[in-house]
C-alpha cells in the first residue's frame, strides 16, 4: 500500500464519518429527537447563545442525560482502543497485536473486577487505576512469556502467550467470583460489554486517560515509522527501540485500561479499525494513528446503535457486536499474515 496523495482529503473523510456516526448515535433510538431540535439545543448550549430548540423537557433529558453520555462514551472508548491497537501493532511489528490478543482487557478485567467486588474499596477512580494496573501486568506477562519461549522477535509466540495470559486472568477472574457472588450480576454484565450510563460520570472519569494516552501515542507516530525498519536500524538513526517501546505500551496500556474499566471487555475493535484503515492509506503511522482514532470512535458509535436497535426493546450486549464483525475479519488477516509470512 502506498500513502494517500492527500492526507488532508484522507483526514477529513475520517472526520466527516465520526460527524455522521456520532449524528446516528444520537438521532436513533425509541424516543424521536429530530435533526433540527438536536443542533438547536447544541447551539443553545454556546456560551452567549439563546435560542428555542423547541425540544420538550423530557426530550431534553434524553439528549443531555442519555444520549450524548453513551455516544460520547463510545466514541472514547471505540478511539482508545483502536489507536492502542495500532500502536501494539507498531512496537512489536506484529499485524495481530491488539489489546484483547496480548491479555490487557483481560488483565484489566481482572483488575477492575477485583474493585468491583470488593465494593470500590478505592472508590471510582480506584477502579481504572485497578484495571491499569492489571493490564500492565498482563501485557508485561505477555512479552517476557513470548520473549522467554519464542525469542526475541517470535510474533507468533507473543501472540500466543497473550492468548495464554488473557485465559490465566479469566480463569483467576472466574475464581474470583465464586467468593463474591452478590457482585457476579454487574461484573458478567461488564464482561460482555456496555456502554449503557447514568449519565457523564463514566466519560470524566474516562477522558483524561483516553486524551493523555491517545496524545502520547500520537506524538510518537514518526518514531514508529522508524522502528518499523527494525531496531539495529532504528537506533542507527538515534532511536531507543526499548525506551520507545516501554513508553508506548504503558501509555497505551493506561488508556485501554481505563476504557475498560468503563465498558467492560468490547474485543476485535483494535485489531480489526487499524487494519481497515491500514488497507486504505497504507502502513505509515503519520496518517495510520490519527486515523484509527477517529474511525475506532465511529465504529463503536454506530455498532452501539446496532446493539441497541436490532433486537429493540431488548439491547445486545456490545461485545457481542463487535464479535459478530470481528473475528470473521480476524481469519482473513490471518490469512494474510500466513500468506506473508
Amino acid at each position: 500500500m502506498t500513502s494517500p496523495r492527500h492526507p488532508a482529503v484522507a483526514v477529513l473523510g475520517a472526520a466527516a464519518v465520526l460527524v455522521v456516526a456520532i449524528s446516528v448515535g444520537i438521532l436513533v433510538g425509541p424516543a424521536d429527537l429530530t435533526i433540527r431540535g438536536v443542533v438547536l439545543e447544541l447551539v443553545d448550549a454556546l456560551p452567549f447563545v439563546d435560542v428555542d430548540s423547541g425540544l420538550t423537557t423530557r426530550q431534553q433529558a434524553i439528549l443531555w442525560d442519555i444520549r450524548m453520555p453513551r455516544v460520547v462514551l463510545g466514541a472514547l472508548v471505540g478511539a482508545m482502543l483502536a489507536i492502542a491497537g495500532a500502536a501494539y501493532q507498531g512496537v512489536f511489528r506484529n499485524p495481530l497485536a491488539d489489546p484483547y490478543l496480548l491479555g490487557v482487557s483481560s488483565g484489566a478485567g481482572l483488575g477492575a473486577t477485583l474493585a468491583i467486588a470488593t465494593g470500590g474499596v478505592l472508590g471510582m477512580v480506584g477502579v481504572p487505576v485497578a484495571a491499569f494496573v492489571g493490564g500492565l501486568l498482563a501485557v508485561a506477562a505477555t512479552y517476557a512469556l513470548g520473549r522467554t519461549v519464542g525469542g526475541a522477535r517470535s510474533e507468533v509466540v507473543i501472540i500466543l502467550a497473550g492468548v495464554a495470559v488473557a485465559a490465566f486472568a479469566n480463569a483467576a477472574q472466574t475464581f474470583f467470583q465464586q467468593f463474591h457472588d452478590d457482585s457476579l450480576r454487574q461484573v458478567y454484565a461488564w464482561l460482555l460489554g456496555r456502554l449503557s450510563t447514568d449519565g457523564w460520570s463514566d466519560v470524566l472519569i474516562v477522558l483524561p486517560y483516553v486524551v493523555v494516552s491517545a496524545l502520547v501515542i500520537l506524538l510518537y507516530r514518526r518514531t514508529l515509522d522508524v522502528m518499523a525498519v527494525g531496531d539495529v536500524e532504528a537506533a542507527s538513526l538515534g532511536v531507543h527501540p526499548a525506551r520507545v517501546r516501554l513508553i508506548l505500551v504503558a501509555v497505551a496500556t493506561l488508556g485501554t485500561a481505563a476504557v475498560v474499566s468503563a465498558s467492560g471487555l468490547i474485543g476485535f475493535v483494535g485489531i480489526v479499525v487499524p487494519h481497515a484503515v491500514r488497507l486504505i492509506v497504507g502502513p505509515g503511522h503519520r496518517l495510520l494513528l490519527p486515523l484509527s482514532l477517529m474511525a475506532g470512535a465511529a465504529f463503536l458509535v454506530l455498532a452501539d446503535v446496532l446493539a441497541r436497535t436490532v433486537m429493540s426493546p431488548a439491547e445486545l450486549p456490545i461485545g457481542v457486536v463487535t464479535a459478530a464483525i470481528g473475528a470473521p475479519f480476524f481469519l482473513v488477516v490471518l490469512r494474510r499474515s500466513r500468506g506473508v509470512s
